[in-house]
């Protein structure tokens, strides 16, 4: 009788060790380090302030934003010369990985640039790129093909609709070194010198027939309001590379650091067709 009681006691005991070793494993995966977070470029100087690029992630480790963040010193004290202005290139970090975007290239305009009927005020230029830095480095006036390069636009489904060449000049006149043909909302009647007032406006990139940026245009003394917008970014119908593309533009300030925040963001994935 003895024995079989010391025989229940030990599977009594194996059991609730097992019990517990269960336990001890689940609580173990329930404080797990989740993939989810907001992961920074490395910050870049900019007027009296920095500049850096961020990404967020849901727990999937999937991109739901990416953008930039602007201390708010990074206004004051900005290059009032006449030059082409400062221009910063801002890596994104490893975790913007699966997004359609290599990196930004951001340009502070003291003057404005042409054409200055419509973007001559003090502003900001974003360069989401989606080219890496060789393309853009490719695109050089010097180069024998520029000029092909530049009227070599994407076929209308791979753009975001109603975004065409400005009137004018053709694309190879049009077209910027460094950056590519830039393309404007034709549906946006706003957009007429002289009566146009600009404060923020979505460009988008194009460059030996793919889509290369999309591009945030924003006033200096527009950030300086404190802006909190936010606006549906018109999508292409199809895309030429599998990845994650964003469907909303927002502007805004973070009420605890008092940064400014560019983002880009409701990355949705999309497959190349």
């Amino acid at each position: 009788m003895r024995k079989h009681r010391v025989a229940h006691r030990a599977r009594v005991a194996a059991a609730a060790c097992t019990a517990l070793a269960f336990l001890a494993a689940c609580g173990s995966q329930s404080t797990a380090p989740s993939n989810s977070g907001t992961f920074f470029g490395p910050s870049q100087p900019v007027g009296n302030g920095t500049v850096k690029t961020y990404v967020t992630v849901d727990e999937a480790g999937a991109p739901t934003e990416v953008g930039l963040r602007l201390t708010r010193s990074a206004l004051d004290d900005l290059p009032q010369d006449t030059g082409l202005g400062q221009t910063l290139m801002l890596d994104f970090p490893d975790q913007a990985a699966g997004t359609a975007f290599d990196h930004v290239m951001m340009n502070w305009n003291a003057h404005g640039h042409e054409p200055e009927p419509l973007f001559g005020k003090p502003h900001f230029d974003f360069h989401f790129d989606m080219v890496d830095m060789a393309t853009i480095e490719g695109i050089d006036p010097n180069n024998s093909d520029y000029a092909a390069k530049a009227e070599r636009l994407p076929e209308t489904k791979y753009l975001p609709q109603d975004y065409v060449l400005p009137p004018g000049p053709p694309a190879a006149v049009q077209a910027v070194p460094g950056m590519g043909v830039h393309l404007v909302d034709g549906s946006d009647t706003s957009l007429v010198p002289g009566t146009y007032d600009f404060e923020q406006i979505v460009i988008s990139g194009a460059w030996d027939g793919r889509y290369t940026f999309i591009e945030p245009m924003i006033t200096r003394d527009w950030l300086l309001t404190q802006p909190t917008s936010e606006q549906p970014l018109k999508q292409p119908q199809a895309y030429q590379k599998s990845a994650y593309y964003p469907t909303t533009y927002t502007v805004s300030v973070d009420e605890q650091t008092q940064d400014y925040v560019v983002s880009l963001a409701g990355l949705t994935m999309r497959q190349a067709s």
